[in-house]
């Protein structure tokens, strides 16, 4: 059994036990959407299919991605400007994926 599930405005394809990093998540235990679940034959995508649906994770950690520098100028009029940018990331796993 496998489900797809919306977090951090991306999708994840997941199943039991799969770990994976995503947008930074607050407390221990979270609830995740589901946007589609296959169970073998049958695939649930409708939300009145998917309302007895739930998608159980643990946060097990934190993760910072890589460092992303710019740099910015205009010609000939002495403007510089140099940015960077750093994401912290959850990262999370996926515990139970229950129908009811």
């Amino acid at each position: 059994m496998y489900a797809v599930i919306q977090t951090g405005g991306k999708q994840y394809k997941v199943a039991e036990g799969d770990r994976l990093d995503v947008e930074l998540l607050d407390g221990d235990d979270v609830t995740l959407r589901p946007v589609l679940v296959v169970d073998g034959e049958q695939v649930l995508s409708t939300p009145g299919a998917l309302s007895g649906v739930s998608v159980t994770a643990r946060v097990v950690g934190r993760a910072k991605g890589p460092k992303i520098r710019g740099f910015t100028y205009k010609n000939k009029s002495n403007q510089r400007r140099s940015w960077g940018h750093r994401q912290h990331y959850s990262t999370i796993e996926i515990t139970t994926i229950s129908k009811s």
